[in-house]
């Protein structure tokens, strides 16, 4: 089972997208547990601060490293992983997704620990002292961390055994080989004068897993250079000229003798 504390000033931008579609029938099945815990909960002033000025000056307010602390202590396991949303951190790819669902792809557990980045961020000694991973979802700024964790633990969540009904349904998907996924359709076969490929219709389940590669490929390159890229360089056999069979002699073949008359013998 995956298990994931959330600690956040929004909690309910956690609940309310994570209690519907897959992610809500994946915590009804006891695939995923998901807790949105209020910071201000483990703060002890009248207020109920969790922020404060920088030192040193400087535009903006930190998130205090005191609730943060109490938070994560309270809230740790032996197995617990602290990962924090922030624009500083690593780029949150499908290949980390796979690696923060790894440890229940076989039935084990796993804990994580999300902490929501807000304001101009934490104080850099929650970082250095609790955190294990910092992810980013892109290069662009939003208004608080917690968005950013739904990305993460829904990208997650979909990878666990049972979470999609279709075992294939993930590996099928775009980035599962590196590259976007190919044109689909369904019925009906003609709309409005548009025609599905007939390669789909031809029952050849070879000629359409080549026909999407191709696509795949075309679509990749238009939209995402990089990807195409990396994937050429790591399979140079796709694009090296393919070899002509050679025809292979029929053995103990004799050609029949022709009269000349046609006939033959």
């Amino acid at each position: 089972m995956l298990e994931i504390d959330v600690l956040t000033l929004f909690p309910e931008m956690i609940t309310g997208p994570l209690s519907q579609s897959i992610m809500g029938r994946a915590a009804e099945s006891g695939i995923i547990s998901v807790r949105a815990h209020q910071l201000r909960d483990w703060t002890h002033d009248k207020y109920r601060r969790t922020d404060d000025y920088l030192c040193g000056g400087g535009q903006g307010m930190l998130m205090k490293c005191e609730p943060i602390f109490e938070a994560i202590e309270e809230l740790r396991r032996d197995n617990t992983r602290v990962i924090l949303m922030t624009p500083q951190g690593r780029v949150f790819r499908q290949p980390v997704a796979e690696e923060l669902a790894a440890p229940c792809a076989e039935g084990g557990d796993a804990h994580y620990i999300i902490l929501c980045g807000h304001y101009e961020g934490v104080d850099y000694r929650v970082i250095e002292t609790l955190v294990d991973m910092e992810l980013s979802i892109g290069d662009y700024i939003l208004t608080n961390g917690a968005i950013a964790a739904v990305v993460v633990i829904d990208a997650v969540a979909r990878l666990l055994p049972g979470a999609l009904g279709d075992a294939r349904s993930s590996v099928e998907e775009s980035f599962s080989d590196g590259l976007l996924e190919a044109p689909a359709y369904t019925k009906p076969n003609v709309f409005r004068g548009m025609e599905v490929p007939a390669v789909f219709l031809s029952g050849n389940h070879k000629a359409m897993a080549e026909w999407k590669l191709e696509k795949s490929l075309e679509r990749t390159k238009a939209n995402r250079p990089d990807l195409y890229e990396a994937w050429a360089a790591a399979h140079p056999e796709h694009f090296a000229p393919k070899k002509k069979r050679r025809k292979t002699p029929l053995t103990g073949y004799k050609p029949r003798k022709v009269q000349e008359d046609g006939a033959s013998t």
